[in-house]
């Protein structure tokens, strides 16, 4: 494990050598008085130089099949979904990607099942509010009751490491995607650099304070660092930076955004249908698996009736419900979750459970 004593704190930041431990900016924004973070996490402590992030190459890829479910991937900027989020990493590191670029799991990426490769995202944490913009550059999870799968670093910075999963939303970002493909086609090239592309916000604070990012980047032995990032609002609303230095190399900044979060559950959703009485059909045939209804939900002018069991307590009783569903020939059922202020409509792009 790399050294982090005190001697180490005390050299400053050289560019491209020396890693940035945490930086912290606090910005008052006009009418929405939230403080904005920048941090930037040591990729890795005490490792060669970072490289240039990853272009790939752009693939939409055919239907294919994985335990009797098939998918269908396709550009779709209107993307939104909740669901599990899981995570995955040494088994991968340093590998292929779906698209030709090598997974690490100390940069912020995401498997999806359907998605263009690569696509930006916001992930967000229905649990703690955490938002993140994540790159999609490899295909998966394919358990049936997850949607997405982050890098070990992603799952760091939202919270649910530790856990190994999490309640998320998950949203297309229809400019970074285009931006983003147009790259991996050869159509053009990056207007900025990647560290220039990304910014670290946090959650909206009445007082100034030191706050706590769960625990500090990941090194290659499994132990993580710590940091602490001070708060303090500079009277002229310029960014103030405090800088503190650590051997190793610098990860691009990351996007954490914070927002409140209201009460969320976790359905089953068995099927979706036009036709109420196909709903009501499939309702009845699970009847005896739990609580359950059907709910109307308005798709560009079409009206879909939802078969939902639920809610479930927790992520493992909804994995075991679901392959119970799946198991009755419902192939297409999954886990979501459900926000309170979403029920009875589609979900909104904004909303946060």
């Amino acid at each position: 494990m790399p050294d982090t004593s005190n001697n180490a704190f005390t050299r400053m930041f050289t560019k491209g050598r020396i890693g940035i431990t945490a930086v912290a900016l606090a910005v008052l924004l006009s009418g929405c008085a939230e403080t904005q973070l920048a941090v930037h996490g040591v990729k890795r402590l005490g490792g060669v130089q970072s490289q240039p992030t990853q272009v790939g190459n752009y693939k939409i890829g055919n239907p294919y099949e994985i335990a009797g479910q098939w998918y269908y991937p396709a550009v779709d900027y209107e993307y939104s979904e909740t669901g599990i989020a899981s995570w995955y990493g040494p088994k991968f590191h340093g590998k292929k990607t779906a698209n030709g670029e090598v997974f690490d799991q100390y940069e912020i990426s995401a498997a999806h099942r359907t998605l263009p490769l690569p696509s930006i995202v916001r992930v967000t944490n229905l649990e703690n509010g955490r938002s993140l913009k994540v790159r999609i550059n490899d295909r998966g999870p394919f358990a049936h009751s997850r949607i997405i799968d982050m890098s070990r670093r992603a799952a760091h910075l939202l919270g649910f490491e530790k856990k190994g999963t999490a309640k998320v939303l998950v949203e297309v970002i229809e400019l970074d995607s285009r931006q983003t493909a147009a790259v991996a086609k050869g159509e053009a090239t990056p207007a900025v650099t990647a560290a220039e592309q990304k910014t670290v916000s946090a959650a909206p604070r009445d007082v100034v304070e030191t706050v706590r990012l769960d625990d500090g980047p990941i090194t290659d032995s499994g132990e993580p660092t710590t940091s602490k990032i001070i708060l303090t609002p500079p009277a002229n609303k310029q960014a103030g930076i405090e800088q503190t230095s650590l051997d190793g190399n610098i990860e691009e900044a990351a996007v954490v955004s914070v927002e409140p979060v209201t009460n969320s559950e976790i359905y089953v959703q068995a099927g979706a249908f036009s036709i109420y009485d196909n709903a009501l059909n499939l309702r009845n045939r699970l009847f005896d698996m739990g609580p359950s209804k059907i709910e109307p939900v308005d798709v560009k002018g079409t009206t879909f009736y939802r078969v939902r069991l639920g809610p479930l307590n927790t992520v493992p009783e909804a994995d075991i419900l679901l392959e119970r569903v799946i198991a009755t020939g419902q192939n297409g059922a999954k886990v979501v979750v459900e926000c309170a202020e979403n029920v009875g409509s589609a979900p909104k792009s904004s909303a946060v459970c």
